[in-house]
């Protein structure tokens, strides 16, 4: 049981929160994982339209199985409400949970309330995120910018791996080579490098960026791909990742799929040197 939390710095498009969806969903797909993905936003939906189209329908049914015990609207605010009442358990997480595959990925759905309400409820995501890690194998955090430091610091120090999440730009690359002086855990074991929406033609590729922060291993990525895009866009992610699973690495998506199965086996691979 790890938690993992997808980290950046800034408010640069780093493509952190589609990077997840990737990883999330060739994880549930290829591995025996019982996963958790908690997006700590405010009425951010980039992760829920991934997965689902918006309705107004109150039950949520995922690809594999339903889950009706759950309001939509009331995800991550339901859970808060039970624990202060410190009446939440482990199990009862995924009664307010979007079911994805059944028993391998479900997402808790961003807030979607009034913004005092949110400013309230955060406080909680270190709780419900240490609380789920005891009933799921893996939970993923996609951690916003809009958590409070301290709750953001809370959150990063409980997890097992920080998937550091960066551009291409040079100018974030020397801003996060700063940022890890002033943050020992970014130069720690539990940190893991990631670039999202990669574009191997780059001067930055993957060799010279490793090379220029002086990471003996390659960094991960998630490369740009049209067909994941654009099922990002539709709520097709599932339907993707199941018609491209056995796709060789000369079609035009082979390199897509083998960036982040290299990266998923990077996460496993971290989290048992933590561990």
């Amino acid at each position: 049981m790890s938690i993992v939390t997808f980290w950046n710095n800034g408010t640069e498009q780093t493509g952190k929160t589609l990077s997840i969806v990737a990883i999330a969903t060739h994880l549930a797909i290829e591995h025996n994982y019982r996963i958790l993905v908690i997006t700590t936003g405010y009425k951010d939906n980039n992760l829920d339209n991934c997965y689902w189209q918006q309705t107004n329908d109150k039950k949520s049914r995922g690809l594999f199985g339903p889950n009706t015990s759950m309001e939509m609207e009331e995800g991550i605010a339901g859970l808060a409400k039970i624990m202060k009442s410190n009446k939440l358990a482990p199990e009862h997480i995924t009664n307010y949970t979007k079911i994805i595959f059944k028993d391998r990925l479900e997402i808790l759905p961003t807030f979607k309330g009034e913004r005092d309400e949110y400013e309230d409820l955060r406080r909680y995501y270190p709780d419900i995120i240490s609380l789920a890690n005891n009933y799921y194998d893996l939970v993923l955090v996609d951690l916003d910018k809009q958590v409070h430091d301290d709750v953001a610091d809370t959150i990063l120090e409980g997890s097992n791996l920080i998937v550091v999440n960066l551009s291409q730009r040079l100018t974030t690359i020397n801003q996060f080579i700063q940022k890890r002086e002033e943050k020992p855990i970014l130069k720690s074991k539990k940190a893991l490098l990631l670039i999202g929406k990669y574009d191997k033609f780059s001067k930055y590729n993957i060799k010279n960026i490793s090379r220029y922060l002086g990471e003996k291993n390659k960094v991960s990525t998630i490369p740009y791909n049209t067909l994941f895009f654009e099922a990002c866009e539709e709520a097709k992610v599932p339907d993707l990742f199941l018609s491209l699973r056995n796709v060789g690495e000369d079609d035009r998506n082979g390199f897509f799929l083998s960036e982040v199965k290299r990266t998923v086996d990077n996460i496993i691979y971290r989290l048992e040197i933590v561990r």
